[in-house]
């Protein structure tokens, strides 16, 4: 890419007036006297909001050549930012009333612009403020169920899935995801950060065998196991939410991998949420109802997908070996295996590995963030160890129960 360069907000005012008489004459006129700040808290790219003076904006993403939460040390490829517009342009494909649009994408600068989702909310810290949206499992969902049915077996030709999976081959991410997800956690590693008063907490993950064997078959899984193309960061950072919508954003870390990955991911995050209000919301009462409101968002989120894949494969099965309803059971069933698995894993890495959430980092009193940590440990060790021994959502769910009471 010999023309790249990192932009600053000047660069992306003069790049977006050029396309305001293609591609985005639906949003700026041409004489539109543009503005641009930098508002990206993300660790890899820059990310910048375009307006114009009657308030139309769009969001302008590059990625840049390393990972920028530890800086050029840690190279990565440009290419993500083109694996990331063909997975939006992919899942919108699929599901465009829950994934942001797409208006335009340079390969060679490795930019995207994008629908500005300004007025919606992060999920995340709407949910550390305990908002709640009656209609988020059901747009998860959907969202998770038709992607990953139109883009698995049961649905794509052989010779249309191994060109996808070609397609969407994402080296460096997944490297990413594979460290700090099933390694860093589990060993002494420099991009492990948590407080001294877990130590202890931590020596015994590292030393508890079963579990690092738990995180090994997982990893293999996500390794090797290309089911479906994944978001590949499912969690509440890349949904944008009010009490009507649900769009998710930010699928640079796409791929071809297992089902369950993306759904685990989004319960994990469901769940940190649950263990930090323990340290956030003082009133029993309300924490107890707030926490309620998020295992039924989970239950809810679980179950719906499940049975709307049941019905994509029960009507829209291509492959006549999998167009039986006990193959898709069975199909199921280690998807539920994969999901809780990587919730746990999840669970952990957030709390001790490179990065962490604000639902607990957050927590002001360092007691009670401490408590909510050890629980959080405690909660993702116990959902790797017991994955395999939920055949079905409802033993799923009364072992999530059990854990948490």
């Amino acid at each position: 890419m010999a023309n790249y360069t990192a932009f600053t907000a000047e660069h992306a005012v003069d790049y977006i007036k050029k396309l305001t008489e293609s591609e985005l004459s639906s949003v700026f006129t041409p004489n539109a006297e543009l503005s641009a700040y930098e508002f990206g808290d993300g660790n890899l790219n820059l990310v910048f909001r375009v307006t114009d003076q009657h308030n139309n904006s769009v969001i302008l993403k590059q990625a840049l050549p390393y990972a920028r939460c530890v800086g050029e040390s840690w190279p990565l490829s440009l290419d993500r930012a083109r694996i990331e517009a063909d997975v939006l342009i992919n899942h919108g494909s699929l599901c465009p009333e829950h994934t942001v649009v797409i208006l335009h994408h340079n390969a060679e600068l490795a930019l995207t612009v994008l629908e500005d989702l300004g007025h919606l909310q992060i999920l995340r810290g709407a949910q550390i403020n305990a908002e709640q949206f009656p209609k988020l499992a059901s747009h998860v969902a959907q969202y998770l169920s038709r992607t990953g049915f139109y883009n698995s077996d049961f649905y794509l030709s052989a010779d249309d899935k191994k060109a996808k999976v070609s397609q969407f081959i994402n080296p460096d991410l997944c490297k990413i995801t594979e460290d700090l997800f099933f390694t860093d956690p589990y060993i002494e590693h420099e991009r492990n950060h948590f407080p001294a008063e877990l130590n202890s907490s931590v020596q015994h993950i590292r030393n508890n065998n079963a579990l690092k064997l738990a995180a090994a078959k997982l990893k293999a899984r996500f390794l090797s196991c290309p089911q479906t193309l994944l978001h590949g960061d499912m969690h509440s950072g890349s949904i944008f939410v009010d009490n009507n919508t649900t769009k998710m954003i930010d699928p640079e870390f796409g791929f071809f991998g297992p089902v369950g990955f993306d759904i685990g991911s989004f319960m994990g995050n469901l769940l940190l949420n649950y263990c930090a209000q323990n340290g956030r919301i003082a009133e029993l009462a309300k924490r107890r109802q707030y926490q309620t409101h998020l295992l039924t968002c989970l239950q809810d989120c679980y179950s719906q997908f499940e049975e709307q894949w049941l019905n994509l494969a029960s009507n829209e099965t291509t492959d006549v070996s999998f167009a039986n309803r006990a193959f898709t059971e069975d199909y199921l069933k280690s998807v539920l295996h994969d999901a809780i698995g990587y919730c746990g894993a999840e669970l952990i890495r957030r709390t001790i590995g490179l990065a962490h959430v604000a639902d607990i980092d957050g927590i002001e009193n360092e007691q009670a963030r401490l408590a909510v940590q050890q629980q959080t440990l405690v909660l993702g060790e116990q959902l790797m160890l017991n994955a395999t021994s939920c055949d079905n959502k409802d033993e799923f769910f009364t072992l999530l129960i059990s854990l948490l009471n």
